[in-house]
């Protein structure tokens, strides 16, 4: 497997934050802010992780989950889902889509590195 990731979110400080982690770890990073184009955008990279917001313009994470989830070549995809929406209600609908890690913000960058860490290594 190799160190590509798509981080699909749409607010500016975290996509930079986000990028500047991961890159520091030696992953290529890649961003998109449209939930809107977001599942075409991850079938036509194909990462080898998708860092995925619940609330973006245009179509929810949820929604993109779905969606991604729906095609077998991506059935088994690693998705980190990132959300300031952190009611139970929301982490059982995105595992019910079948999301691999529900994480809340604020999050720290130990927590982000050892979830990306862990599903890359469960991937393999």
């Amino acid at each position: 497997m190799g160190k590509h990731v798509l981080l699909v979110e749409d607010e500016t400080n975290i996509i930079e934050a986000i990028r500047f982690l991961l890159s520091r770890e030696g992953w290529q990073v890649d961003t998109h802010s449209d939930g809107a184009t977001a599942v075409d955008t991850i079938q036509s990279m194909r990462p080898d992780l998708v860092i995925l917001d619940y609330m973006l313009p245009g179509k929810s994470g949820l929604d993109i989950l779905t969606e991604v989830r729906a095609d077998p070549d991506f059935a088994k995809m690693p998705v980190l889902m990132l959300t300031a929406r952190g009611q139970s209600r929301d982490r059982e609908q995105a595992e019910k889509a079948g999301v691999s890690r529900f994480m809340t913000k604020p999050y720290s960058n130990t927590e982000v590195m050892t979830a990306v860490r862990d599903l890359v290594q469960l991937a393999q």
